[in-house]
């Protein structure tokens, strides 16, 4: 099957959108059926897979975008990144780690993982769209539950929170509630 037009079109989409596109999207856009997006999407995988392309398709949190490649960001950072906007604080990574491993979690819990309040490490990571509030636990008190956003997925490259590294025997006890 010959999809050259279709995942021209496809690849144009991917070109003009900022931000992933699950594949429902990318089929109402184009018009086309889910089995020829997917086959566009592959054929253009394949083609950005060589090591002359700087772009790549990839999957980020359920969408699809055309991005540099990984390994380019380095050379790309400098001019194209925001420089110290984008950097966080190792007590930020520290408290998006803990999130992102365990979460639904309260602040409290963070707190009891960390050793020393997370308010403000919490209200920045909100800020920055990297967690948000995903429910209340049933607990007294009804305190607030975190967990991470599509943002966090894409800074990371993620296609899930599943792709995570996994943790060792040692990190893992670092991320369970004391007492």
């Amino acid at each position: 099957m010959e999809l050259d037009r279709e995942t021209a079109l496809i690849e144009a989409i991917l070109f003009l959108e900022t931000e992933p596109l699950p594949l429902k999207s990318l089929v109402s856009i184009s018009a086309l059926s889910k089995d020829v997006v997917m086959g566009a999407i592959a054929r253009l995988q394949e083609k950005y897979g060589s090591d002359y392309h700087g772009m790549e398709v990839i999957e980020i949190g359920g969408g699809f975008i055309l991005s540099p490649k990984a390994e380019l960001w380095e050379y790309l950072r400098e001019h194209y990144g925001k420089r110290n906007e984008g950097r966080l604080s190792r007590a930020a990574i520290e408290t998006l780690s803990i999130i992102a491993y365990s979460q639904p979690i309260t602040r409290g819990e963070i707190e009891s993982i960390r050793g020393v309040a997370a308010d403000g490490m919490i209200k920045i990571l909100t800020e920055r769209k990297l967690i948000r509030p995903v429910g209340k636990k049933d607990a007294p008190g009804k305190p607030i539950q975190y967990g991470t956003t599509p943002d966090f997925l894409k800074l990371f490259r993620l296609g899930s929170i599943a792709d995570l590294p996994k943790l060792d025997d040692v990190d893992r006890e670092r991320f369970e509630l004391n007492g």
